[in-house]
């Protein structure tokens, strides 16, 4: 391959364990088929690269790590420190104190990344926050970034020294411990599948029961009859890929031309997919997607297995490559020429039985949880709607009520009634107190008087009028002549009080 995978390898074995997931040995090659011989095969004109495809870390920073990784490499004197520098200086920090020559642009491109990524980590701090029902607190950014040891969270504006040997530091310890985060899933995988089994079972009458556990253990014993299967990386597992795939003699067998035949991208290292690559054969002995039996999950696990297998006894220098050195090495041991016999995963039970036990408990617990935490929302659903239906009878009597008020608004209110007094036009009113005269108040509508009174106030009134005509006759006044008799004063007088 050219200059620039050679770079790009030299990065992945900078970067230790994880870094080789970044590079152009996943990015820009694709395994040639193990059943294709390459010796037959004729070389072909090369074409221009295509860009590589993306290729997901896991880790939740990757596309941070990847663009500081891709804007480093556009950079000749870094290039050329990556291409001397060995694993020890690469693990002291050497590596990263090269940032400080590298040309402005790429500072500054770096500089505008790891403001982006403090940016997006605070995101993420508000957006938990804000789930767990603190959103009316103050959140400490600055003490909370702590958590996240890829970049230096004191300084959020530059990419310095600091956050390069940070980055490379994390990605390696992080993506050195995804084949074990592997296992772990695949051991829960395991788990919930024998949990959903036995749950099964309960639903089931005696008969039936009897069945599906026959059942289950035919397909056992089916999925365990297979070929023997060799013992990855050994001499007989590499001489039958040789052999069956690469259409060669046994007996011509040549470790060191059968590591470039199956060297892919041809940088001189086995990386890991190049590796599992070379269990193919051995993994379609035991496992077939069109079997009932056969689990894919299962065999995914098992080149795991093989792969961990193969590193553990060649990668010396545990850089998660295998060079052409090491792979020479290896193929002189005992373990090689006289390898021990593959234990296969049916043989190797992914849990014990206590932790199936456990496993098992926290379901019954999580279920528990899960069966409260509906029976409080169903209170407060009710709860809720108790409310609701209070609200919505208030707010009727408050409309009906609003109504009510319209109505009187709108009605016209008649004025009260007048009242008229027959004979004389006007109570007499004294001019000195202005209160009415006695006989005068007594005529108003209203007052009550009792016969006795009624009676003295007649005679009183008769007394009173009888001086006013003697006084008259005594000064010569004609109407003093014309004094009507008693029964017509007093047929007069009832008139008037009457009206």
């Amino acid at each position: 391959m050219g200059d620039r995978v050679h770079i790009k390898m030299c990065w992945s074995r900078a970067l230790l364990a994880g870094w080789v997931l970044l590079l152009v040995q996943l990015q820009y090659s694709q395994a040639v088929p193990i059943g294709i011989d390459k010796t037959k095969v004729k070389e072909t004109e090369e074409k221009p690269e295509e860009p590589p495809a993306s290729v997901d870390t896991g880790l939740h920073y990757d596309r941070y790590l990847r663009e500081v990784i891709d804007f480093l490499e556009k950079d000749q004197h870094f290039r050329e420190k990556l291409h001397n520098t060995d694993m020890e200086d690469i693990k002291q920090g050497k590596l990263a104190q090269e940032l400080d020559f590298v040309s402005h642009h790429v500072r500054t491109k770096l500089d505008e990344l790891k403001r982006q990524e403090v940016n997006r980590l605070r995101t993420l701090i508000k957006a938990k926050q804000d789930l767990e029902g603190g959103n009316d607190i103050a959140v400490d950014h600055q003490a909370l970034l702590k958590q996240f040891e890829h970049l230096n969270h004191m300084n959020p504006h530059t990419f310095e020294v600091e956050d390069l040997d940070r980055l490379i530091k994390s990605a390696s310890n992080d993506l050195e411990n995804f084949d074990k985060e592997r296992h772990e899933e695949f051991k829960r995988y395991e788990m919930m599948k024998e949990h959903d089994r036995r749950e099964h079972l309960k639903t089931l009458d005696e008969e039936q029961r009897k069945k599906e556990e026959e059942h289950y253990e035919e397909m056992r014993k089916k999925h365990a009859d297979h070929p023997k299967v060799n013992h990855p990386g050994s001499q007989n597992q590499l001489k039958e890929v040789w052999e069956e795939a690469d259409g060669l003699d046994p007996e011509d067998f040549d470790p060191k031309t059968f590591f470039n035949l199956h060297d892919t991208n041809g940088d001189g290292f086995f990386d890991e997919q190049e590796l599992e690559a070379l269990f193919t054969k051995e993994l379609e002995k035991i496992y077939d997607p069109t079997n009932e039996e056969d689990d894919m999950v299962e065999m995914e696990e098992e080149r795991l297995r093989m792969r961990e297998h193969v590193m553990n006894e060649v990668d010396s220098n545990k850089d998660r490559l295998v060079s052409l050195d090491e792979f020479l090495v290896a193929t002189k041991k005992k373990e090689f020429l006289e390898p021990d016999s593959w234990e296969t995963l049916e043989q190797n039970q992914a849990y014990t039985d206590e932790e199936m036990r456990e496993f098992e408990e926290h379901l019954v617990q999580q279920e528990h949880d899960l069966n409260q935490r509906a029976v409080d929302l169903q209170k407060q659903r009710e709860e809720l709607e108790r409310q609701q239906e209070q609200l919505n009878a208030q707010k009727v009597e408050l409309q009906q009520a609003v109504e009510h008020m319209e109505r009187l608004k709108s009605e016209k209110v008649d004025p009260p009634p007048e009242v008229h007094i027959e004979g004389d036009s006007a109570p007499e009113v004294h001019a000195a107190d202005n209160q009415l005269h006695p006989d005068q108040e007594a005529h108003l509508p209203g007052h009550h008087e009792t016969p006795e009174h009624h009676q003295d106030t007649q005679q009183e009134h008769q007394e009173q009028h009888n001086q006013g005509n003697r006084d008259l006759h005594q000064q010569g006044h004609p109407q003093a002549h014309h004094e009507e008799p008693p029964n017509q004063q007093e047929a007069a007088q009832g008139q008037h009080n009457l009206s």
